[in-house]
């Protein structure tokens, strides 16, 4: 396996916020002499914002979320057309001719967004997503870097996308109430009759730390105890399978 791929997967297991996954993924990219990144994923329905993880500029992702660019960004509607990776940016001959894809990428120019490769990501679990990696060097640069990493890259957007999905997407709500993705764990463990050591023993935490998510979802939930919980837990199952 190449180096850089392990390295990058046994940190993704120790990432558990946004800024972990930012960080990790950041100075991947930079590993790869590519500027930036952003892990977008689309929101699963029209009044939901996208989740996205980023090291563009600040100002241009506000304004892209705030402008709801998305809607008309030309990367995610090639994204949401085919699941192949791509490259991108307006030198290419004749792939991004309209007026309005013109000056959306002339405004992400100005930001030092100018070439990019992007992954989709379609795995058939939730909203699409994708995993651009960006520069503001000369094309032929990314296309050196895309060459030679092309599949590498590609095998790093799948699995930052699969730890982003588990760790920091809440996908059950229980009576309205949203658990972390930890204390979800925990209690799922629970509810398999397992002890706090023994799910310390398989997430690789200390019982201490166990009880404590376990402490969490019980005052969440508005519950006294872990049995309490765990049918709190399957009840919301229960109602979403319906």
């Amino acid at each position: 396996m190449h180096a850089s791929l392990q390295r990058f997967i046994d940190l993704l297991f120790c990432a558990e916020t946004s800024a972990d996954f930012t960080d990790l993924m950041a100075a991947t990219a930079a590993a790869f002499d590519l500027s930036s990144f952003a892990y977008l994923a689309l929101p699963n329905s029209p009044g939901n914002k996208p989740q996205l993880i980023s090291t563009y500029p600040a100002a241009w992702t506000s304004h892209y979320l705030r402008s709801k660019y998305e809607r008309i960004d030309p990367v995610i509607m090639e994204v949401v057309r085919s699941p192949e990776p791509f490259q991108w940016g307006l030198d290419l001959p004749s792939k991004y001719e309209k007026p309005s894809q013109r000056q959306f990428f002339d405004e992400a120019e100005r930001f030092g967004i100018r070439f990019g490769f992007t992954v989709p990501i379609h795995d058939g679990h939730g909203p699409i997503a994708a995993l651009t990696f960006a520069t503001d060097q000369r094309k032929t640069a990314l296309e050196t870097c895309v060459k030679s990493h092309a599949r590498v890259l590609q095998l790093m957007a799948m699995y930052f996308h699969a730890h982003v999905s588990r760790k920091l997407t809440t996908n059950l709500s229980m009576d309205g109430t949203a658990l972390s993705h930890r204390e979800l764990e925990c209690l799922e463990w629970a509810s398999q009759g397992k002890s706090a050591w023994a799910i310390g023993r398989i997430l690789g935490l200390s019982r201490n730390t166990v009880a404590y998510y376990l402490e969490n979802a019980k005052e969440k939930l508005g519950v006294r105890t872990i049995t309490q919980a765990v049918a709190c837990l399957a009840a919301a199952k229960e109602t979403k399978q319906k």
